[in-house]
């Protein structure tokens, strides 16, 4: 039997400006959404769950993943209330069980979440997408924020090059930097003011990467076990962007610490968000390898491609370019799910701001028709794959 991918699209809830409507109409069958109105740390109720799931259930649709219960900052650092934070987490699991959602999505990014310094990035055929500008980011972190030991980061040849960016932005510019990154982009957790992020930034003091992943482990160690009674699979996204951002550690970015996360704790109901535009952004990251070897530990998959550029930049690409070799990670799916018996929940993530669009205010990367292109197309090579398979 051949196992396709269960086709879901992200829905940020009854304000999104893509209507569930429109969705089942694009041939989702499946929801990807979240209680974002509720404050992180917090259960989720099992009357706030109810409502969300038969609002989506009446569109004719299904809320197949979770994304995401956020992990509270007092949960990664280990302080204040952690504890008590972690019995509410556990609670909500339980209520999504009851609820009949058994797919988890989560992250364990410091302070902040998905960062891009620029979301509507004017491409040459005229559609928008998201855009990180590594410039951007170190001059933020050099000139704007004004992190203490910051200099230590760069080399004298980038902090002059940084400054030479940063003495010619515009005004507006300025401001757009400073917002993109800390007001929090479409899921994102919280946004900051700059004082508010200074005084966050201090939680981390004497946090290195070591100590995140132990700190990771011991919130595994707490939860999982609370999954597997409930048969609720976790699935941790990995970091994005891939790596450090001022001075805080990233502890899932590469395949070695997708390997470390799933030894540490080797339950079937411990495993990961694939996203191949996040893990995409790193050359070392081999996508179809990791598909092949993390395949039975792989419980929710985001598709899209990245495309980086020779000076640390990378944007959003068409779902089928840029660097993510989307054939031979589908084929690897496939394979996956074939051994595994089963589908997988995979999202097109992501995709331009184009056409009709182009004239509507969207959330960045999550407007209806660039996702649908991007469905249609992971879509079209699914169905190629299985047909030469069949053959």
């Amino acid at each position: 039997m051949a196992y396709k991918m269960e086709q879901t699209m992200r829905w940020y809830g009854p304000n999104d400006p893509v209507s569930l409507r429109d969705i089942l109409q694009a041939g989702a069958t499946g929801i990807v959404t979240a209680l974002h109105h509720i404050p992180n740390g917090e259960v989720w109720s099992p009357e706030e769950i109810q409502i969300r799931k038969e609002t989506i259930e009446k569109a004719g649709l299904t809320w197949s993943v979770v994304e995401s219960v956020p992990v509270h900052e007092r949960i990664k650092t280990r302080t204040g209330n952690y504890l008590e934070l972690i019995e509410n987490y556990k609670q909500t699991i339980r209520n999504l069980a009851d609820a009949g959602i058994h797919t988890l999505c989560y992250n364990f990014m410091p302070i902040l979440d998905w960062t891009r310094t620029e979301l509507f990035h004017t491409l040459p055929n005229g559609a928008k997408a998201l855009l990180y500008e590594k410039k951007a980011v170190q001059a933020f972190d050099l000139f704007i924020l004004k992190r203490a030991g910051a200099e230590a980061d760069y080399t004298p040849e980038e902090i002059k090059e940084v400054k030479s960016y940063y003495d010619s932005l515009t005004p507006e510019k300025h401001q757009l930097i400073i917002d993109n990154i800390l007001k929090g982009l479409p899921g994102s957790e919280i946004g900051y003011t700059m004082e508010e992020f200074r005084e966050m930034l201090m939680t981390y003091d004497g946090i290195n990467a070591e100590k995140l992943a132990k700190h990771l482990q011991l919130f595994l160690d707490a939860i999982v076990p609370v999954a597997e009674e409930n048969r609720v699979y976790l699935a941790i996204h990995p970091d994005d962007p891939p790596f450090p951002l001022f001075g805080l550690p990233r502890v899932v970015s590469v395949a070695a610490d997708a390997r470390r996360i799933i030894t540490d704790q080797p339950s079937p109901y411990n495993g990961l968000t694939f996203c191949t535009g996040s893990y995409g952004v790193r050359a070392d990251n081999d996508l179809p390898a990791m598909v092949a070897e993390f395949g039975k530990h792989i419980h929710f998959i985001h598709l899209r491609s990245t495309r980086r550029l020779e000076n640390g930049d990378f944007f959003e690409d068409n779902h089928l370019d840029g660097n993510v070799p989307m054939v031979a990670v589908i084929d690897e799916i496939l394979k996956v799910q074939e051994q595994r018996g089963k589908s997988l929940p995979m999202r097109p993530d992501h995709g331009h701001q184009m056409l009709d669009d182009l004239n509507k205010k969207t959330n960045a990367g999550y407007s209806a028709i660039g996702r649908l292109k991007g469905l249609a197309e992971i879509r079209g090579v699914e169905t190629a794959l299985l047909y030469t398979k069949a053959k």
